[in-house]
């Protein structure tokens, strides 16, 4: 795997995840508890991407990323708005894909910070 920055494909998704899970509210309607959370979770996702893709040696981001798209995924429940269809869905599938997504990428993050530079 490339340990240039902005070369690997799953850091481009995260950020993808992170910037739907933040402007979700454009198109779902939301609580402004259930925007806010979406918005914060969404951002810190993002944001964790764009340093997974900087520095493509700082394997920390992936298990990070595990934890933010699990706290997304569980969101709906702790800040208690199942009730609202999109909203819910909108953080279970783009939690669910987060945490896919950075599992999926640890090896391959742990193999480039363990890489000779």
């Amino acid at each position: 795997m490339p340990l240039r920055p902005w070369a690997r494909p799953h850091d481009w998704v995260e950020i993808t995840l992170g910037v739907l899970a933040a402007l979700s509210f454009l198109w779902v309607a939301a609580t402004p508890r259930a925007q806010w959370t979406m918005v914060a979770f969404g951002t810190l996702i993002a944001l964790d991407g764009l340093l997974s893709a900087v520095l493509p040696r700082f394997a920390y981001s992936e298990g990070v990323q595990v934890v933010l798209g699990t706290l997304l995924f569980a969101s709906p429940w702790v800040m208690t708005y199942t009730g609202l269809a999109g909203a819910s869905w909108w953080s279970w599938v783009l939690g669910g894909l987060t945490i896919l997504v950075a599992s999926l990428a640890v090896p391959i993050a742990n193999a480039a910070a363990e890489a000779p530079r």
